[in-house]
Formats: C-alpha cells, structure tokens, sequence
C-alpha cells in the first residue's frame, strides 16, 4: 500500500472518530441541559453559570482522545461548579473523562482527581445551602457513586490492557513475518551460491586462460572467447552483488545520500566523466528516502555504464523542503524514436519511489542520451 493511500485512510479514520466524540459530546451536554433543567432548584442569579458550566462539561467530551488529563480536570471543575450553584445533576461528564483518561494510561492522576471530586463534591453541596452535612454528602453520593466511578475506571482500563494485547499480537505477527522472510532470503542466498558460484567461477577462469594462452601464442582471439570472458566477469558481478542484497539483514550500515559520491567515483574509474551536484541539506532527509535515493542514483549510473554507450553523465540532486528531487542524464545513444524496454532495474526503481508516493520518470532526452528523473516527498513529522 502506497502512504498516499494509507494517509487517505488514517485521515478518514481520524474524521470518523472526530465526528464520533463530537456526537458524544453533544449527547452528553443535552442530558445535562435536561436534567438542570427539569430538576428541583429554586431559581437563582447562578442558573445562568450553572446552565453553562453543565454544558461545558459535555462539550469537552470532544476533546477526550486528543487531551484526556484536560479533559478530566475541565469536567470535573464543571461537576464541582454547577454542584456548588445548586444543581443536583450526575457528573456523567467526568465519568465520561475518567473512561477516557484511564484508557489513555494515565491510571495514577485520574485516581487523584477522583478522590478529589468525591471530597469536593460535598463541599460543594455545602456552598450550594445546605448546611446539614449528612444531607450533603447524600447529595455528593447522588451526584457521584463510587461504585459509577469504579465502572468507569475499569472499563477504560479493560479496553486499555485489549488494545495493548492487539498492538503486542500485531508486533509478534510482524516480527514472524519478517523472520521467515530473513529465513527464506538466506536460504536462496545459500542456494545460488552452492549451485552457480562455482560453475561461473569456472567459466570466468577457464575463459580467461584460454584469452591468455591464445595472447601469448601471437594467435588471434575469437570473438566468441572475448564475449565469454565479458560475460563471466559480469555474472560474477551481478552474482556477487545479489548474494550481498539476499544477505543483507540491515546489519550493516545504509547507504544513503553522503555515499553517493563514492558511486560518481566509481563511475569515472570505468572511463565516463560524471559529475555530481548537491543542493540543500540532505542531513535532514528521513532515513527511507535518503536509502532510496542512493539506490536510484546507483541503478542509473549502472544502466549508463551498461547499456547507454555514454561519455558523460550529470548526477542533481535538490533537496528542498517539501521534496528530494534527483536528476540523472548521460548523452548516451538513447532517441525518443529508439526507447529502451524498462529492465528490472527500472521497474525496481519505480517501486522504491511509489512507495514512498513520489514521482519518477525514466525516458529518453529529445536532445539525445537519457535522463531519470525522480521527485521522493519529505514529511518531516515521520
């Protein structure tokens, strides 16, 4: 899955969830508005804080997964507010908050505030007028049994130790996965390297004697014998570098955007005149897209010196804030008219870049030669 997609789905996740505590919310704040309203309370120039502070306390449900521990002391100082004008009406907003806020982890702060709420809420009964202080802590119980608060708790904990239990099960899946993956990539490392090192080995050198033994004969090479030594000398290449790629348990350390001018020298040791151009401060650049942007370099320095038939070669590389953009060209015999068939290497690179959801494009110049061109998106929060 691309992180454009999975982006699109965390965000209507996020909406979704959003919507749902809002509608809570509201839910809340209205049973409070009715019940002050429809309760017994002799009318006072208060009503108009109590009547407010019953509907904040429902309304700052909205915020219980963003900010649970504020959240918990907004609900309850409302409880202890509207209490202490005179309304009897049950904190359902700051069992609400204590739900939220033990699910969230923070077991230890939201026992304080609950003891603190039920030695408060009598008091508040107190400074509401009455003034017998079994009555008022018969009031306190009916606004806040401990028996709720206990429910609460235990909920949000209950679902707290589930989530906790999937993200573990959902770790241990992946940790599986990529173990036998780690197992079947060097079990096929192992495989090529029993069954075809040796042979290739053999043809390498067997080729090469017989070039040598031909040279010092004064005979003349055939091109069929030159052709064979070429060819084992770049399998042994090709061989080698995958049995490193199969063999790499991320051990080592990546190779990202300060070696890439090890692959322009490398370049100009095989005869092309490369030059490489840095812009910005690739220091900043996430870990992901600093390893794909070496390997994209890497793979296009390999296909001109493979197949382009090129003298030149300019490596660009701009890292701006938004975006990692990379531009290789070579002056090789590539034509709009003559395009290439993407190889492997190709299609790999367009992989790496749309995973990252970036953009590539691999085409020849109009001006001859080839260029790729790729642009990895920088999201600085990852």
């Amino acid at each position: 899955m691309s992180t454009g997609r999975a982006g699109a789905r965390s965000g209507f996740t996020d909406l979704r969830r959003g919507l749902t505590d809002g509608a809570i919310a509201l839910g809340v704040a209205a049973a409070l508005l009715v019940t002050g309203v429809s309760g017994q309370h002799s009318a006072t120039r208060l009503d108009p804080l109590g009547y407010a502070l019953l509907a904040a306390g429902g309304l700052a449900l909205a915020a219980r997964r963003r900010a649970p521990v504020p959240v918990l002391a907004v609900t309850g100082l409302c409880a202890v507010g509207y209490q202490a004008a005179g309304f009897d009406v049950p904190v359902v907003a700051f069992l609400f908050a204590v739900y939220a806020a033990v699910r969230a982890g923070h077991r230890t702060l939201t026992l304080v505030a609950s003891v603190t709420m039920l030695a408060a809420l009598p008091l508040a009964a107190m400074a509401a007028g009455l003034h017998d202080t079994g009555e008022a802590f018969a009031r306190a119980r009916g606004a806040l049994e401990i028996a709720w608060l206990i429910a609460a708790g235990a909920a949000g904990e209950a679902l707290r130790q589930a989530e906790r239990r999937a993200d573990e099960a959902e770790r241990t899946r992946e940790e599986t996965a990529r173990r036998r993956a780690d197992e079947e990539r060097l079990r096929i490392a192992r495989e090529l390297h029993d069954s075809l090192t040796h042979q290739i080995s053999v043809i390498k050198v067997q080729s090469e004697v017989a070039v040598h033994v031909a040279r010092r004969r004064g005979e003349q090479v055939p091109e069929a014998l030159l052709a064979i030594q070429a060819a084992g000398r770049e399998a042994t290449r090709e061989l080698r570098a995958t049995l490193e790629a199969l063999r790499d348990d991320d051990t080592t350390p990546p190779r990202g955007l300060a070696h890439v001018p090890e692959l322009v020298e490398q370049a100009r040791t095989i005869g092309l005149d490369a030059t490489l151009t840095i812009e910005g401060h690739h220091h900043d650049v996430p870990a992901t897209v600093d390893r794909t942007a070496y390997r994209i370099v890497q793979e296009s320095l390999t296909n001109v010196a493979r197949h382009a038939g090129a003298a030149t070669a300019s490596v660009r590389i701009d890292c701006r804030p938004d975006a990692l953009a990379i531009r290789v060209d070579d002056d090789g015999t590539a034509t709009p008219d003559t395009a290439p068939t993407p190889g492997i290497g190709l299609l790999g690179m367009r992989e790496r870049v749309t995973a990252l959801g970036g953009r590539l494009r691999a085409e020849p110049r109009g001006e001859g030669g080839f260029t790729v061109q790729a642009e990895l998106p920088v999201d600085r929060t990852s």
